[in-house]
């Protein structure tokens, strides 16, 4: 709605030369290649006094990084920063992606093949994940190191045995299930690309699988920063297969990329592991008993995952029926709207976790609400400025990060739109996750598994009637390209997926809303709605002021440029910003004085701590 006007002028391709583009990505990402191996290096070796020096000697980063975590705010914001870190580099990566092949065939078969992998890491894969090994690691060390790598063992074989059976028969089903799960692909071409994209990503499962045990091992001796770091070598893995690997392989190093990238996510944590003792191994002395309580721990939870990753599966699928370009567009949104939901969603679900698991095994209710209702505060406060300026900038946005080649202006148009809808859903999406947390916590975890089944099942069935009736009711397609400005651009039906998706979410926050105040008793504080209107309000102000100096820039750049766009956009997101903060700091806002205290305690306050040699 907002910002597509100054745009207009605007046109495929133009300012944003070939080499100048992947010249300065590829700058960049050697920058960050630089830094990522510094800091890893220095930090994953044994501390001593002389190290201590060394890592403060990184400088600021690095010393922020060896901080104790005091609290919630201070967790959150250490974890924010990370996610920070790695969604930069996706946003890298889908920008090389965009700019070589835009919003097409390739791209959407690409996009498709990673559904079955991620179906089958999140089915089988996470029934081994950090959350669920961490308590059974944590006893076994505590009778010894040898009964820990025992355990680790026996886990890793039945693990291995069994995703690698699930892999073997999917890859010789493949060639039968691809265009029954994708049945837009009619091009015999292009079901056969699909199937060798398919084949190739299997192995992510089985590497990611496998890092994930290592990464349990990781966080029970608290090295955190390599389990941080560990995406963000993924996505340059990514990245490396599509700068180097396809000019030398074709498309199939992209999917090539996504492989190498897994594999970088296991080695990184690698030497920790075998640092302390316990890399597993295959092995024959599997002890049944261990591993079915391991399944039964974390059954539900990957139920859950699995349903919420079926809908998402279910919902690429249908794009597969819409007019070419349509699972691109649909994935460029939903990664862009995957930066802020982890930044603000997950870093606070994550951070709140173990103090919610420890006030409610200790029975302290109480204290067990207000927790939760502080991160529930903070989360709506972070997350209404973000969904506004991102509705308001969404065009700059997507132009900037995507907006080069081959991506066209009718693609930044339909992902622009695809996004505003994505987005609505934020702050619902993040209270999900937070809420989920707090069942997990409390050890109840078959609600979050009733709740998603039916959210799930609503997403699949209300996109399902939605792509039936767009078409066939003018009145709301109308609406709904006209609300986001895209009355002239083809193929809007795709906007239906986001829509559903979100109202989805919506739906999910509101039920947890109502549950866990029945499941827990009592009511939430009542200064959480304080919080809720006065964040919403700041940010509707903060994004009418954005508006208005987006459209006086319109005049005065040449937005034409990468340069101009990006001078405008940056320009109308500090003014929303300020005007944010400043309305919330002038009303006496409570969430703006803890954040101003978190951050003097994280950044001014907080004293460097190496762990002693013995607790690694």
């Amino acid at each position: 709605m907002f910002g597509l006007s100054s745009l207009r002028r605007l046109r495929d391709g133009r300012g944003y030369p070939t080499q100048a583009v992947r010249k300065h990505s590829i700058i960049f990402l050697l920058c960050n290649v630089s830094s990522i191996i510094l800091v890893a290096t220095r930090v994953s070796s044994r501390y001593d006094t002389g190290c201590v020096q060394e890592i403060l000697m990184i400088g600021r980063i690095a010393q922020l990084l060896e901080t104790k975590t005091g609290g919630l705010h201070e967790a959150a914001y250490l974890l924010a920063l990370f996610a920070f870190l790695s969604q930069l580099l996706a946003l890298v990566r889908d920008r090389f992606l965009a700019h070589t092949f835009g919003a097409g065939v390739t791209l959407d078969v690409y996009y498709a093949a990673f559904r079955i992998p991620d179906f089958l890491f999140v089915a089988v894969a996470s029934i081994v994940s950090l959350f669920v090994l961490i308590p059974f690691l944590t006893e076994k060390l505590g009778e010894s190191v040898l009964s820990a790598r025992r355990f680790l063992s026996g886990v890793t074989t039945a693990f291995f045995f069994f995703i690698v059976v699930v892999s073997v028969v999917l890859f010789v089903a493949m060639p039968w299930l691809a265009p029954r799960l994708f049945p837009g692909f009619a091009d015999p071409d292009v079901i056969e690309q699909l199937i060798v994209f398919t084949r190739i990503l299997l192995l992510s499962p089985i590497l990611l699988g496998f890092s994930n045990i290592l990464a349990g091992v990781t966080q029970v001796f608290k090295k955190f920063l390599i389990y941080a770091l560990s995406p963000i070598v993924y996505n340059i893995g990514i990245i490396v297969g599509i700068v180097v690997l396809y000019p030398t392989l074709g498309t199939k190093g992209l999917v090539w990329g996504v492989v190498l990238g897994a594999l970088l996510h296991l080695v990184i944590q690698v030497p920790s592991v075998l640092r302390e003792g316990l890399l597993p191994r295959l092995t024959r002395a599997i002890d049944v008993r261990e591993v079915l309580r391991v399944v039964r721990v974390s059954l539900p939870r990957t139920a859950a995952l699995a349903l919420n990753q079926a809908a998402v599966f279910a919902l690429v699928a249908l794009a597969s029926l819409l007019p070419r370009g349509s699972i691109s567009i649909f994935n460029f949104a939903l990664n862009l709207q995957g930066a802020p939901l982890a930044i603000i969603g997950v870093s606070y679900s994550v951070a709140a976790f173990p103090t919610l698991a420890r006030l409610f095994s200790e029975g302290d209710r109480g204290a067990f609400l207000n927790h939760m209702a502080t991160a529930i505060r903070h989360v709506l406060f972070w997350s209404f400025p973000a969904m506004v300026l991102i509705v308001v900038l969404r065009a700059q946005i997507v132009r900037v990060v995507l907006g080069s080649g081959a991506f066209t202006w009718s693609d930044t148009r339909l992902t622009a739109a695809a996004l505003a809808l994505f987005v609505a859903s934020l702050a619902a999406h993040s209270l999900m996750l937070l809420f989920v947390r707090g069942y997990y916590a409390s050890g109840r975890t078959r609600r979050p598994l009733a709740v998603n089944a039916f959210v799930s099942g609503l997403i699949i069935l209300s996109a399902y009637v939605g792509t039936l009736v767009f078409d066939r009711v003018p009145g709301i397609q109308d609406f709904i390209e006209a609300l986001l400005r895209v009355s002239d651009v083809p193929g809007t039906a795709v906007l239906v997926l986001p829509l559903a998706y979100s109202l989805g979410m919506i739906v999910n926050a509101g039920m947890f809303w109502f549950l866990f105040r029945r499941d827990f008793g009592g009511h939430l504080p009542r200064h959480l709605y304080t919080t809720l209107w006065q964040s919403f309000s700041a940010s509707v102000i903060a994004g009418g002021a954005s508006y208005v100096v987006l459209q006086m820039l319109a005049s005065l750049l040449d937005l034409n440029t990468f340069a101009g766009i990006f001078t405008q956009g940056l320009c109308a997101g500090i003014v929303g910003i300020v005007v944010f903060f400043v309305i919330l700091r002038v009303t006496g806002n409570r969430e703006i004085e803890e954040m101003w205290g978190a951050f003097r305690q994280r950044f001014w306050r907080a004293v460097p701590v190496a762990p002693e040699p013995e607790e690694l």
